[in-house]
């Protein structure tokens, strides 16, 4: 069956920050309703995504797995043996469109998401970085002074540089042709500052954060910057067709509450708030202690790692917010059915309101037949059952 829809969302919403991006007192926080139209113009024959992430009704969770796209494939793998690098296959329109198609064509999964990479905004900016092979991203400039900050590019100016990008969209609508809503995606501005400060990645981003306590008006700055971008790129995304974004803040939890609402939350807020037309995750990997913070913002669903028990975050979000995750990865190592057992006893504990992933991306390793089960045990799931 084919569905032609629209979603009206009034959105309970209080803002608990100032201006300047520090935390207000509740006693300055201020509530309003707001109206979030959500349409749709092409048919899908597979709407449950869009629809639980707009809080409708819906039979069973819808599944969908981050790093879906990737080496667990080897459809992927015969992919990429043919490229130099990482970066010739996401700056390759035909290629990425394929390589984000491949997991709904082999998984069956609810939805495809954009086979990209976080750090094209840096680079759109004017930061480029490599991919090492076995190593992970490297930028062979980073960012250490006022001048280097204003020397970025921001905004539509950054956001135009990535026409491959919007390019790849267009490719991967018409592969699937309607069959599932399209993801896209950003990182959050701290996780994108902290690779572009630090270089590379790293345990403990030490140079990232010893650069917010010695220059935090030069980190909010450049944070501003990332932002400014950020929105410009997610916004074209949404132009060209994707239904859903997500933000990823990947680096979230090596900061502290007071240090995280202070050069995370904010920024967050501001791109929630931009994106009006589709809704918008939050996936900020290893910050609990951010739930209630991204509570009171306009994004529609919350992801969550493997370390959040289902009944704290409920409490911390709300009735109202969309959960999403959070099986550990490493559950998927497991023989498939005790795969599809925790995956059982995961969709029951979260109940309604929830789109079951993982906790974190599919590792490189994993058994394409411990994904397999994750998938078909969500797709057999019923919550009259």
């Amino acid at each position: 069956m084919i569905f032609s829809f629209q979603y009206i969302f009034l959105i309970q919403n209080s803002k608990p920050y100032s201006e300047k991006g520090r935390r207000a007192s509740s006693s300055r926080t201020y509530e309003r309703k707001r109206t979030f139209p959500y349409f749709c113009g092409m048919e899908l024959q597979n709407d449950l995504l869009i629809r639980a992430a707009g809080g409708a009704p819906v039979h069973r969770p819808p599944v969908w797995l981050m790093r879906q796209a990737g080496r667990i494939l080897p459809e992927y793998r015969a992919l990429r043996a043919g490229l130099p690098d990482f970066k010739s296959l996401v700056e390759s329109p035909d290629l990425a469109a394929e390589a984000t198609v491949q997991p709904v064509d082999a998984l069956g999964v609810d939805a495809a998401i954009l086979f990209s990479d976080i750090l094209v905004v840096p680079e759109a900016m004017g930061l480029a970085y490599e991919m090492v092979e076995s190593k992970g991203p490297f930028f062979k400039q980073t960012i250490r002074s006022a001048t280097e900050v204003e020397a970025l590019r921001t905004g539509a100016d950054a956001a135009a540089s990535l026409r491959y990008v919007y390019q790849a969209i267009h490719e991967a609508l018409k592969r699937l042709d309607g069959r599932t809503p399209l993801i896209g995606f950003a990182g959050a501005p701290w996780t994108i500052l902290a690779y572009m400060v630090e270089g590379q990645g790293s345990k403990t981003f030490s140079k990232a954060k010893a650069f917010l306590y010695q220059e935090p008006a030069l980190a909010h700055r450049l944070l501003e910057k990332i932002t400014s971008a950020t929105i410009a790129y997610l916004e074209e995304q949404v132009r060209c067709g994707v239904h859903l974004v997500q933000l990823f803040d990947s680096w979230a939890g090596i900061l502290g509450p007071e240090q995280y609402r202070l050069f995370s939350a904010p920024y967050i807020d501001r791109i929630c708030g931009a994106l009006e037309s589709v809704p918008v995750t939050v996936f900020a990997k290893g910050a609990w202690f951010a739930l209630e913070d991204f509570s009171v913002m306009d994004c529609q669903v919350v992801g969550l790692d493997w370390t959040i028990p289902p009944d704290e975050a409920r409490k911390a979000v709300g009735p109202e917010k969309i959960l999403q995750g959070n099986l550990d990865p490493c559950q998927l190592y497991a023989p498939p059915e005790k795969v599809m057992q925790a995956t059982r006893v995961m969709l029951g504990q979260f109940g309604r309101r929830h789109i079951a992933n993982l906790g974190h991306g599919v590792y490189p390793d994993t058994p394409l037949d411990g994904v397999r089960a994750f998938v078909e045990a969500v797709k057999s799931y019923s919550y009259s059952s």
